[in-house]
């Protein structure tokens, strides 16, 4: 466990604060995923933590506790999301300092809102909630619905041929699966009209993955990209797993290479309507409700 993280209390209260930092270095707003990458740079966590999942609903543990942290954050009103996802600092948060204690203090206020007002039988957003007394214990939200689980139920070739649909549906043209072994690391190609006159020829790599994707991976397929032989202009490695802070470096490093880790393909998915039902969920504004409750 990183010297850094405080077991004392529930896991998600560690990164309130370096979640604030974040956007505050991106400029006042990020996206979710970007706020938690910066916050496990930040926060220097390991590869082996970032893609622990909880037993029953198989989410991400870290990025269901980033979650709350940003939901206790919008109670205070110092966090806001946009229309279109984006996390952003309100006017209260620019000018608002938390620390870990802080952090604590505002955990516990929110907890004991919550308990205050709480019916006979408990609410649907305090059964989602499932505070304790002591926060020991880690919050799970269970109305998510397990896309990815669904994606990882796939065969390898069906997957192959999951993301040639998802890629048609992105406007991808001449999407090919290669069906064979010994291709070179090339599960597919594909080619993308960027206007009139210009195409751009796509390489992929299509990893079914549970947890980390070893490094190794990425870096043979970057050797595949590199080849001669093969000449693609944009090399796309999609996998339903998670990937090492190391191979967003080499992403950076090679502008060939696109990767999209399992929590991006099911967002691919979402954006596009792609195999999902979309839904309405209204979350209650508790600091809304709160002038009409006494006090």
């Amino acid at each position: 466990m990183n010297a850094k993280i405080n077991t004392q209390h529930a896991m998600f209260i560690n990164w309130i604060p370096p979640l604030m930092e974040v956007i505050r270095e991106k400029g006042g707003s990020a996206t979710p995923k970007e706020t938690r990458e910066g916050i496990a740079l930040k926060m220097d966590l390991a590869d082996d933590f970032l893609a622990m999942r909880h037993e029953k609903s198989n989410l991400l543990k870290f990025q269901n506790q980033v979650y709350w942290a940003r939901t206790y954050l919008g109670w205070e009103k110092l966090v806001e999301t946009s229309t279109h996802g984006v996390w952003s600092l309100t006017e209260t948060g620019r000018n608002a300092s938390v620390d870990y204690p802080t952090a604590v203090q505002l955990v516990r206020k929110w907890v004991k809102f919550h308990q205050a007002n709480k019916k006979s039988k408990q609410s649907d957003a305090e059964a989602l909630i499932n505070l304790s007394d002591n926060l020991t214990d880690d919050i799970e939200d269970k109305n998510e619905v397990p896309l990815l689980d669904i994606i990882k139920k796939t065969t390898p070739a069906g997957f192959e041929h999951l993301c040639g649909r998802l890629l048609r549906e992105y406007n991808f043209e001449d999407v090919k699966i290669t069906q064979r072994s010994g291709d070179g690391g090339i599960d597919g190609t594909a080619t993308l009209k960027l206007n009139p006159f210009v195409n751009m020829s796509v390489f992929l790599q299509c990893k079914r993955y549970e947890g980390s994707v070893p490094i190794s991976h990425i870096r043979e397929f970057i050797g595949v990209l590199a080849s001669e032989q093969n000449g693609a202009d944009r090399g796309l490695f999609i996998t339903t797993g998670t990937l090492p802070k190391s191979a967003y470096e080499l992403e950076r490093k090679n502008t060939k290479l696109e990767l999209i880790d399992g929590d991006k393909l099911v967002e691919m998915f979402e954006k596009i309507g792609l195999g999902v039902t979309p839904r309405t969920v209204y979350d209650p504004d508790m600091a809304f409700f709160a002038q009409f409750m006494e006090k």
